[in-house]
């Protein structure tokens, strides 16, 4: 997964057309009429995807904030939005994306390291993976083919599906933001937590105090702000500390934590000073402070081995 900015990006593909390719295409669009015309040509400047590129980011809004980025590096020969094209155009099927005709900027054609790629345009496709899937069945089903009319409701069902899809995943996105911003907004106090009894009736606890991943996520990043937490494995370890203790409250969560993170911090420099090789990730730290405030309960949260070098650890440091 490649970052660019605030844009997450699955994958960028890179293609040069070849000779023989180009002058297919060439022929086939526009030989007949320039020789008709008697039109003197140069088949270079009819072929714009000469150099292509796909760009495959995650969320369909972000092939808007893709194109922005481009549009500001680079000049845009022409566009064409393949999404509007089918969005706008009943009973119809096909793969979406946007299709950007591009040469580089004044500014760049100056540069030593540009100046001999200053003539020539390329393409850029931006999709999002459910598009760019899509795309790949698309060709293989239909492309320079006639499709029978009773396949053409199937086919505009799957797309359909797919269309949904990528929607889906946009809005649980967006869901997800929405839950992290009001844990965030919760005025939840991690250092200084109030006792979770205190004037909050049965269910008002079980529906706000319980622990989950985003309740889970801002905690742990408290205590550990410069790592990065990535989301499928804060869902599983959040999961299986919930496994561990059902009812566990983000207070409660959170004091265990608080609690023994001093001393496993100790227990970290000297078990990593001890083994040079090996470093106590975040999470191994966070199940060091849960065996440690309740080595009953968490006692399957450590390996047997890990397990007996802290109690020795311990033992030695009280």
């Amino acid at each position: 997964m490649i970052h660019a900015g605030s844009i997450a990006i699955s994958k960028i593909e890179g293609r040069v057309k070849d000779r023989e390719e180009c002058i297919k295409k060439f022929s086939r669009k526009y030989l007949t009429t320039l020789e008709s015309n008697g039109t003197q040509y140069a088949i270079r400047d009819y072929i714009t995807d000469l150099i292509g590129l796909r760009v495959v980011c995650l969320y369909e809004d972000d092939i808007e904030r893709v194109e922005k980025c481009l549009a500001e590096h680079f000049y845009v020969i022409e566009k064409t939005n393949k999404i509007a094209q089918i969005e706008n155009t009943e009973g119809s099927f096909g793969y979406k994306g946007l299709h950007l005709d591009l040469q580089l900027s004044e500014h760049r054609k100056n540069m030593p390291e540009y100046v001999k790629y200053a003539e020539f345009r390329f393409e850029i496709q931006i999709r999002t993976i459910i598009q760019d899937s899509w795309s790949v069945l698309d060709h293989k089903i239909k492309y320079k083919k006639s499709i029978p009319t009773r396949l053409k409701r199937r086919i505009n069902t799957l797309a359909a599906l797919f269309e949904l899809a990528d929607r889906e995943f946009r809005e649980i996105r967006d869901s997800t933001v929405d839950e992290i911003k009001k844990e965030q907004n919760s005025g939840e106090l991690l250092d200084n937590e109030k006792s979770e009894n205190q004037d909050k009736s049965e269910s008002e606890k079980n529906n706000q105090s319980v622990l989950n991943a985003f309740s889970f996520l801002r905690i742990a990043k408290h205590f550990f702000n410069d790592f990065e937490f990535e989301a499928h494995k804060v869902d599983g370890f959040a999961q299986e500390i919930i496994g561990l203790e059902p009812e566990i409250s983000r207070g409660r969560f959170n004091a265990y934590i608080r609690d023994n993170i001093s001393k496993v911090k100790r227990y970290q420099e000297y078990f990593e000073n001890s083994n040079p090789n090996d470093r106590l990730n975040p999470y191994t730290l966070i199940r060091h402070c849960l065996f440690n405030s309740d080595k009953r309960k968490f006692d399957s949260i450590l390996t047997n081995a890990a397990k007996e070098n802290f109690l020795n650890w311990l033992n030695e440091n009280q």
